[in-house]
């Protein structure tokens, strides 16, 4: 028989009642909120949600970072004439001219963003022996294509279907389905230009009879492809809402922008107040992860104890998933704001395959890189790179290659002039002048400005992976 009974209660306690209660003032970061027995004022209802819409829009911009960038891209590309139809592609190789993020100065890019809504079913024949890969809008990772897909390199036909297609697929294609109607198409051909013209792009209803293709290459072209860091981010982040499936995005960053106003098929009118405080919150966000990607906090980041050399993928999950489970929200706002498009071949690369990054802004003491100082960075004999290495130099302010009077501020292997010590170690030159005799080892930096570099290995090798072999620090001259 089931019994009950009343319990005696010990009575609620002062602190208990201080826990769970407000004070009637209260200082914070926002200013002084104030209280009637827990009723706020009305000056303290006005600098709550003040505070409330700057803290979802500082969030809605570190987590939509990878949005706002890829519309960043499609209009820059868009303003030289590179549509869906069309390829823009870098010959010989990228220079500094182009605002693209952390772009390399190496291999041979192609580039699109595909428009399923307008073309429909749309074929990308790929090029042989190259590292292609395709993000959707959001820069979630659709597909690999070339060595690290599934044509293993021998070139391919990729058919890309709209969210939603049920149409009848042909047989004979690698069929992919985006979550978005635009995707960005990045191509790097290893067999340099000749390669990369062998692609082809067309709809799938021009499959019998393909157009010619289209390209323009934009190697010197000077124009922009990076997101704002201001309020209009947010309005690149609501074009993007407004134009795909609203299912491409997670609930949980679709309630963010809900709440600052931006919302499928409703017009995002914020009035003054809150463009001033969309304004202010892009840009405490954009110094927010700079300070996340340049002085990161975890530790999972940095490749060696005591080194600044740090890993873009910090978990090697190209979706920034941590071994537990759980999105790794500053490694995902890092990597974003500082590089376009991921994918598997690119985080988590298999030995001999894909490629490996690290990055550092710091010397060996931990100051930040100066463009006005010397310094020289020491790569051990057998770096660790099967097809090649390369070491470019960014500004820290536009994340593009750094703009000097050499178009192409990098070192590497494909290069004839770069020489090795007789130990067989590589030294790199950072610096305003050129040390004698060392020019082919030599990147030029900016007095009055810093900058941060990369180091790429293209098909890494083991000694990089169980880091039996690491680069050196950076040291000042």
């Amino acid at each position: 028989m089931t019994r009950v009974r009343d319990g005696a209660g010990p009575g609620t306690s002062t602190d208990t009642l201080n826990s769970i209660s407000v004070p009637d003032r209260l200082d914070t970061v926002f200013g002084e909120l104030r209280f009637f027995d827990g009723m706020p004022l009305p000056d303290t209802v006005t600098r709550s949600y003040d505070a409330l819409d700057l803290l979802r829009g500082i969030e809605a911009f570190l987590n939509c970072v990878p949005g706002a960038s890829m519309v960043a891209m499609r209009r820059g590309l868009a303003g030289l004439g590179i549509d869906s139809h069309t390829i823009g592609f870098t010959s010989p190789r990228c220079s500094s001219a182009p605002l693209v993020l952390t772009a390399n100065t190496e291999t041979t890019y192609g580039m699109t963003c595909l428009a399923l809504d307008q073309d429909g079913p749309t074929v990308i024949e790929a090029p042989p022996n190259s590292l292609c890969f395709v993000n959707d809008l959001w820069q979630h990772y659709v597909t690999d294509m070339g060595l690290a897909g599934r044509d293993r390199g021998e070139g391919g036909k990729y058919l890309f279907l709209p969210p939603g297609y049920d149409g009848d697929i042909p047989d004979g294609y690698l069929v992919t389905r985006p979550a978005t109607f635009s995707s960005w198409v990045l191509m790097r051909a290893l067999g340099g230009e000749e390669s990369l013209l062998r692609t082809r792009i067309y709809p799938l209803s021009a499959a019998a009879d393909p157009p010619e293709q289209r390209f323009v290459n934009f190697a010197d072209a000077d124009f922009n492809t990076v997101h704002a860091n201001d309020f209009t981010f947010f309005e690149e982040i609501d074009t993007l809402v407004q134009s795909e499936p609203p299912e491409a995005l997670d609930p949980e960053r679709a309630g963010q922008l809900a709440a600052i106003g931006i919302v499928p098929g409703k017009p995002f009118q914020p009035d003054d107040r809150m463009r001033s405080i969309l304004d202010t919150a892009a840009r405490i966000a954009s110094g927010i992860v700079r300070t996340l990607a340049f002085k990161p906090r975890d530790p999972n980041f940095y490749y060696y104890p005591g080194s600044s050399w740090k890993n873009p993928w910090p978990s090697r999950s190209y979706e920034f998933v941590s071994p537990e489970g759980s999105r790794l929200l500053d490694a995902r706002a890092v990597f974003h704001y500082i590089g376009a498009g991921t994918s598997p071949a690119m985080a988590a690369a298999a030995v001999g395959t894909g490629s490996q990054y690290a990055y550092t802004a710091e010397d060996s003491s931990g100051a930040w890189l100066d463009g006005g100082r010397s310094y020289t960075l020491r790569l051990p004999s057998g770096i660790p790179a099967k097809n090649f290495w390369a070491v470019n130099v960014y500004d820290p302010q536009t994340r593009a290659l750094l703009r000097t009077d050499h178009p192409y501020p990098s070192v590497n292997s494909l290069s004839d002039t770069v020489r090795p010590e007789e130990d067989g170690d590589t030294v790199i030159h950072f610096g305003p002048t050129a040390p004698q005799g060392k020019e082919g080892n030599w990147v030029q930096t900016v007095p009055g400005k810093g900058w941060f570099m990369i180091l790429r290995l293209y098909g890494p090798l083991g000694s990089w992976f169980d880091q039996s072999w690491r680069p050196g620090e950076i040291e000042p001259a």
